[in-house]
């Protein structure tokens, strides 16, 4: 029996307990995946009320950093980009990673692309860390665009091998140059840029988010012509990593991934 949640706030939106359920059923297993409201600061009181019949946990944010201050075990990966969405439980301890890296390499990959050349991140919070993580010895240079640069070590950290720059919020030509575009901002954030985007760029544009579906950002570029991965595919893809962890299952990744995008469409169409 699986017991899991995705923890967060706000969490009512997520479309995890379906892409969980699916997943399971779908292998045969029996299991039970909520969605509960979990608020900063209060996530290691939540841990210590969870007896051993919990499996584990994913997080969203704004838990993705606190959680790495809340257990003793926390794998190279996720101290290396301080962030961690997958807990796990193990003889009564909680184990921390992450399955967001692996997460973009895969929904990368199955649009028949990777980071190679010049990516630009917008945003520099947890998700950017693990997008810059996922280039990291792919991309040729990896430029963060940020409108603050109090982030600017933490996603440092994250690089080891790339070249990695920082360009401020107004500095629109990174845009024109670059061939992977990754925006982790919050919702409107990106929208906001859409005026300054190039009429004529060929790089594919992965917007996190995927409410609301799709983003403005992410149809303007469409509309140009160019390449998209919307956030649907990175929420299916790091979902499908935390699904083995759970439930330590093998499955065709292909399969799985088209099976969870039609019921993720679907409820995404049905609630827009």
């Amino acid at each position: 029996m699986i017991k899991a949640a995705v923890l967060g706030s706000p969490i009512s939106h997520s479309l995890s307990p379906l892409l969980h359920t699916v997943a399971y059923q779908e292998l045969g297993l029996e299991s039970e995946y909520t969605a509960i409201e979990i608020c900063s600061g209060t996530l290691e009181s939540f841990l210590s009320t969870c007896d051993e019949k919990w499996t584990g946990f994913s997080l969203t944010m704004p838990l993705k950093e606190e959680v790495l201050e809340c257990v003793s075990r926390v794998s190279p990966l996720s101290a290396r980009i301080r962030s961690a969405n997958t807990l796990v439980q193990f003889q009564g301890h909680w184990s921390a990673t992450s399955t967001d890296v692996s997460g973009f390499t895969h929904a990368l990959a199955a649009h028949g692309c990777d980071a190679s050349g010049e990516v630009l991140i917008i945003g520099a919070g947890a998700t950017a860390r693990a997008a810059a993580a996922a280039c990291d010895g792919v991309a040729d240079r990896i430029t963060v665009m940020n409108r603050s640069i109090s982030r600017v070590e933490a996603i440092s950290n994250s690089v080891e091998i790339s070249e990695l720059e920082f360009v401020n919020w107004q500095d629109f030509g990174a845009l024109e140059y670059a061939d992977l575009i990754i925006s982790t901002t919050p919702e409107g954030v990106t929208d906001s840029l859409v005026q300054s985007f190039p009429t004529d760029s060929s790089a594919v544009f992965f917007d996190v988010l995927y409410k609301p579906w799709p983003t403005l950002a992410l149809r303007q570029w469409s509309a140009s012509g160019a390449a998209v991965i919307d956030g649907l595919d990175l929420l299916i893809h790091q979902a499908m990593d935390q699904v083995s962890i759970f439930s330590g299952e093998k499955f065709d990744r292909l399969a799985m991934a088209e099976l969870m995008r039609t019921h993720g469409v679907r409820a995404l169409s049905l609630s827009t």
